[in-house]
């Protein structure tokens, strides 16, 4: 079960984040970054889901650079609060948290970056400015605008074929910039498909993604 800990950035902040860790063997660990929604309760249950695998996992808070235990809620103020509250960030020092985040794992073996939505976005200019094993990217919203970030770790990245934040034509876009990612397109998905506490949660896509996530971490960490 996932608990709450702090981590202490290189600067000297220190920010909430949830750990889980697995009850059996360690195949590495894992950090998940937040949609604009923040750390919600639901990134605790997705780093359980994580620990079953194996992976020691930590979901930092991005937000507190901003103020403590920011969450928005799932409404389109809540949408609005959290673009504003995304764009405020440093992206400098939203690297330094996901770094330090990072560094609280390696010692457990291969460590993974992962993120939803705007931390997918985060997740991809990770893979390429700081140090990796492999990347999960669940529909990285921002990453066609980010095209000059090029993952240095094996990497896999899920949309839905009716994410209304990136097109197909976009996701053509990044594969063609990208030839040795691994993109997986699922079939009646929207944004946000992944998480059950939304609308948009697709219950053959979600699971799914999950499958094939795995199987490539157990293909390029094995």
């Amino acid at each position: 079960m996932s608990t709450e800990i702090k981590i202490t950035a290189p600067d000297g902040h220190v920010l909430d984040a949830w750990r889980s860790d697995p009850e059996g063997d360690v195949k590495g660990g894992v950090v998940i970054l937040h949609a604009i929604t923040g750390r919600i309760t639901h990134l605790a249950d997705v780093c359980d889901q994580w620990a079953a695998e194996g992976y020691i996992a930590v979901a930092p808070s991005l937000f507190d650079r901003i103020e403590p235990n920011i969450v928005n809620p799932y409404t389109p103020a809540g949408v609005e609060a959290g673009i504003a509250n995304f764009t405020s960030l440093d992206g400098e020092k939203i690297l330094m948290d996901v770094d330090a985040s990072a560094e609280t794992l390696r010692s457990a073996g291969p460590v993974v970056i992962s993120g939803f939505c705007t931390g997918g976005t985060w997740a991809w200019v990770s893979a390429d400015k700081l140090k990796f094993d492999a990347m999960v990217n669940y529909y990285g919203s921002h990453v066609p605008a980010r095209l000059e970030y090029k993952p240095k770790c094996p990497s896999v990245i899920h949309y839905g074929d009716i994410d209304h934040c990136v097109s197909m034509a976009e996701i053509k876009t990044i594969r063609e910039a990208n030839p040795e990612l691994r993109i997986h397109v699922h079939p009646g998905a929207k944004h946000a498909f992944f998480n059950p506490e939304q609308a948009s949660y697709h219950p053959e896509a979600a699971p799914t993604s999950w499958t094939q996530s795995m199987a490539f971490l157990d293909e390029v960490l094995g």
